[in-house]
């Protein structure tokens, strides 16, 4: 399995930016999907997810500012983050669960697969 996450890079605030993942040996419709983030010195955050059926969640933080879908024909995970903060920058990992794993945002150690990371800077 290999996740591989692009998109990152730097944003003044209040602007977009979309990361990606792409899975590898992995169908991003058939487990959870997540994505977290960490910000130097702090411990890994859960951003947002999505479940085999489509259900998404969110960290209260980016409620109504992100959005993360799929695109199973080309077994894609996407984040799209609007409304950018400063707080809002730090690596961004994609996760990925074993199939038939009900994980959630909160328990990031729980999660099995994940991407290397790509970095989101907001200016202020």
């Amino acid at each position: 399995v290999q996740l591989v996450e692009s998109g990152g890079g730097s944003v003044q605030a209040g602007g977009s930016l979309r990361l990606s993942c792409a899975a590898s040996g992995y169908t991003v419709d058939n487990v959870s999907m997540g994505w977290f983030r960490q910000a130097p010195g702090k411990g890994r955050e859960g951003v947002a997810m999505i479940r085999p059926n489509g259900r998404t969640m969110y960290g209260d933080s980016v409620t109504g500012r992100f959005t993360i879908s799929r695109d199973n024909s080309v077994n894609t995970l996407y984040l799209q983050m609007n409304m950018l903060e400063p707080e809002d920058s730090g690596m961004y990992y994609c996760a990925g669960s074993l199939p038939g794993r009900l994980l959630l945002l909160q328990w990031p150690n729980t999660w099995n697969y994940w991407g290397q990371g790509t970095q989101v800077t907001v200016s202020s």
